[in-house]
């Protein structure tokens, strides 16, 4: 095979023609004087598209989920969050050793928390125990394979969490995915929360770049740890307006992503193979007992996956992938299995 089909995340490897040429024509400036017109005009419209007061440019999802999480604790706080929640699995202990958090973890259903699990989660304060301070929500949940909060839920388990005092952080990586697989607009799931975070070098396929958004006031603060953090990049025009770019044109586009995935999932399971999550967006988990030889197997033959656990593959689809792929993909996969 001349070409690798990559699944193993939703990052693109290379921005199209069109996207390059308006990276190559951005207006710059200095990130670090704030003063940078392109990167102001993504925060600008992110901070309206989310119905935020405003947005701060970041250089990844882990960073904006580090910072809002800066925001509520102090050491030794706790942040309740779902057991396999993006923060516990995949941002190497950061909320810990920059925020100091505590962890309070709930098992979700495939990802998704529910408000009674919650309810019983939360305690009141003693001087013994942790102070709880916010609640953190993954959407699309990652591990849970790419499942959505309903708008219900997202504004159930926020009231129940702002009547106990804690704010709401929203992890939304994949928020678009949500949004175009569900009919929510990222404006409603984004109502109930004080901060969210949304990822462009995902689904929406710019190279580099994530953003928070908030109240002013939280976004002031968040400039600050991000500076902390080694994230004042200078003329960051040039990657904010990939992510213009890719609002622009690779939203909507996000449903192909979902057939395709879809697609994937019948044909693992028509090979014989186990399917365990529910095929809601991009993403796909099956189970085969030598994950990992497998893994290495389909990268050789030119399919890259994921090895997530010593049994399960994990594969997610993305623009660079379309349906021919899926079908050489599962040719590849069926001749090795």
């Amino acid at each position: 095979m001349s070409r690798i089909i990559d699944l193993r995340s939703d990052t693109v490897t290379r921005p199209g023609p069109a996207m390059r040429a308006a990276m190559a024509a951005a207006e710059v400036g200095d990130t670090v004087y704030n003063e940078d017109p392109t990167v102001l005009t993504l925060e600008a419209r992110i901070a309206a598209l989310l119905g935020k007061e405003a947005a701060l440019y970041v250089p990844t999802g882990t960073m904006a989920n580090i910072l809002a999480i800066r925001l509520r604790v102090e050491p030794g706080d706790e942040l309740v969050i779902e057991s396999e929640a993006h923060p516990i699995y995949y941002e190497a202990g950061g909320a810990g050793a920059f925020a100091g958090a505590v962890f309070k973890a709930v098992r979700g259903e495939r990802g998704i928390l529910e408000v009674e699990d919650v309810a019983r989660a939360l305690y009141s304060h003693a001087y013994y125990r942790p102070r709880q301070k916010a609640l953190l929500l993954e959407n699309t949940h990652n591990r849970g394979g790419g499942t959505i909060y309903s708008l219900e839920r997202v504004r159930a388990l926020a009231e129940l969490a702002h009547a106990n005092g804690l704010k709401v952080h929203m992890d939304g990586a994949r928020l678009w995915n949500a949004s175009v697989a569900s009919g929510v607009p990222v404006h409603e799931y984004a109502a109930s929360c004080d901060t969210v975070s949304v990822c462009f070098s995902k689904g929406l396929g710019a190279p580099v770049g994530s953003a928070l958004v908030g109240s002013r006031e939280d976004i002031e603060r968040a400039w600050h740890y991000r500076h902390m953090l080694g994230g004042s990049w200078r003329q960051a025009g040039i990657l904010a307006a990939a992510a213009l770019y890719a609002l622009d044109h690779h939203v909507e586009r996000l449903a192909a992503d979902h057939h395709n995935a879809a697609l994937l999932a019948a044909g693992v399971e028509g090979l014989g193979l186990t399917v365990t999550n529910r095929v809601e967006t991009n993403m796909i988990y099956f189970r085969h007992p030598g994950a990992e030889a497998l893994a290495a197997r389909l990268e050789e033959a030119g399919v890259r996956t994921s090895a997530v656990e010593p049994d399960v593959i994990r594969c997610v689809t993305h623009l660079d992938v379309d349906e021919q792929d899926i079908r050489t993909a599962l040719d590849v996969l069926k001749g090795l299995i």
